[in-house]
């Protein structure tokens, strides 16, 4: 029977149990091992890994999650086992880097961190370390809801691992916010990253092949190229030999180079981000990537917009369509060497196998559009795209022995230096196409709207 005692009491378990913070409701859910409890100070100047470390180990063999009460927690050299399930109270409990070689080291398994501050204080990393946070062959990492935070190097370094880095916020790593090589279907998804030294999320493959990482919605700001370089560093979202990646819906503001950039990457997806302030090319397909869809993206400011380049690597196939390009400089973040054109200020750039459509682009003091470099030039279309207050409108590479370009129904207005312009490299060969279309048999230029 059920009576009224029995009905009333549980209900007030209930509401009872929705009042505890969320740590102490998953304490009791999952009988959770409170790290104090082991013996951990929350407040102790001194360095805890060795007692740590225990704990680790013991924790990992019966399979249970350990809890980290709100304080800081001075440590170093943290070896993960197999098994790892740690949390803590989301931004009040600290793991702080006491110097030695480096924080968290984790190289099979399980590993699961939610609701922690990892803090690298500054404090310079050993030699051989890549990372404040180094984890390896682990096929499912979590990281959910945590701060890393004052790394020397990169903050999370990352090779052969699966998973999910989720809702974290990075700041402060001296090189990259997310170095990953090698992934084995990743998902960085909804983090804040801000100030960092060379790189924001770096997506890489140390041999080309299948990645198939997702990074969307997150907010990248603030990185700087301290290391130097024409484009290696100071990325906001960099993916290098890796294939069937998808980059989508991130917001990226402030990076020396720039907000997106895609070298030798295959069947690539670049859609629906926001960039803004690149200090370089702000979107970048190039050297030998093959099948990249650019698309419904917004770009304002940059040296150029978007590029699709390097058919003298490879670089071909694609699309770009539906971007807004805006607010472009001929001012680079370099001096190019002797003999290489320092060829900024294009809204739009491609070489091979691409078609550009539908696309708005808007003060871009070079060319609004740029079809071909040289000899590099094959089967292009440019059509019905809004061109308004360019250098040129359209630059056409007229070099001989060229491939075919199709130049249709786009709308072209205050075009300074011409609508529609023939090039031999950077040279102007025929100011107006449109009136010597006839002696290109390899152009179709039919049904543009110039004024």
């Amino acid at each position: 029977m059920i009576n009224r005692r029995y009905v009333l009491g549980s209900l007030a378990g209930i509401a009872g149990a929705a009042l505890l913070p969320h740590s102490s409701r998953a304490i009791a859910a999952a009988g959770a091992i409170n790290a104090v409890d082991f013996g951990l100070k929350q407040a102790s100047k001194e360095d805890q890994s060795a007692k740590f470390n225990e704990l680790l180990k013991q924790a990992a063999v019966k399979g249970e999650q350990i809890f980290l009460p709100s304080g800081t927690y001075i440590v170093s050299d943290l070896q993960f086992p197999s098994y790892v399930n740690l949390f803590g109270v989301a931004g009040k409990t600290r793991l702080k880097f006491g110097g030695s070689k480096s924080l968290i080291n984790g190289h099979e398994g399980h590993i699961q961190l939610t609701g922690l501050v990892l803090d690298g204080d500054k404090r310079p990393l050993s030699k051989q370390a890549r990372g404040l946070i180094e984890i390896s062959n682990v096929d499912h990492l979590v990281l959910d809801d945590c701060q890393i935070v004052n790394a020397d190097k990169n903050a999370l370094d990352l090779f052969k691992c699966g998973g999910r880095i989720e809702n974290c916020r990075i700041s402060g790593a001296a090189d990259v916010a997310i170095f990953s090589a090698d992934a084995i279907g990743m998902q960085i998804t909804g983090n804040q990253i801000v100030s960092c030294g060379n790189g924001g999320i770096i997506v890489h493959r140390y041999e080309q092949s299948r990645d198939a990482t997702l990074v969307t919605g997150n907010r990248v700001s603030k990185i700087s190229a301290n290391a130097g370089g024409t484009g290696q560093n100071g990325n906001g979202i960099n993916v290098f030999r890796a294939d069937n990646v998808i980059v989508a819906n991130n917001i990226i503001n402030g990076c020396a180079f720039s907000a997106i950039r895609a070298n030798t990457a295959k069947s690539l997806q670049i859609t629906g981000n926001n960039c803004t302030g690149s200090g370089e090319t702000a979107i970048y397909a190039e050297f030998a990537f093959e099948g990249a869809v650019i698309a419904n993206n917004l770009v304002d400011g940059g040296t150029n917009g978007i590029s699709m380049v390097n058919f003298d690597s490879g670089g071909r196939i694609g699309t770009c369509s539906g971007n807004i390009v805006r607010n472009l400089s001929t001012k680079g973040p370099y001096v190019p060497g002797p003999g290489t054109p320092a060829n900024f200020g294009i809204g739009i750039s491609v070489e091979a196998d691409v078609s550009i459509i539908g696309n708005l682009i808007e003060n871009a003091p070079q060319y609004g559009i740029q079809l071909g470099w040289g000899p590099y030039m094959r089967n292009l279309v440019a059509s019905g795209n809004i061109i308004r207050s360019s250098g040129e409108g359209i630059a056409v590479s007229v070099v001989k022995g060229v491939g075919s370009a199709i130049v249709t129904d786009n709308v072209i207005q205050g075009a300074k230096r011409g609508g529609i312009v023939g090039h031999s490299w950077l040279e102007i060969t025929e100011k107006d196409l449109v009136a010597s279309a006839a002696k290109h048999p390899n152009l179709t230029i039919d049904g543009n709207r110039i004024s």
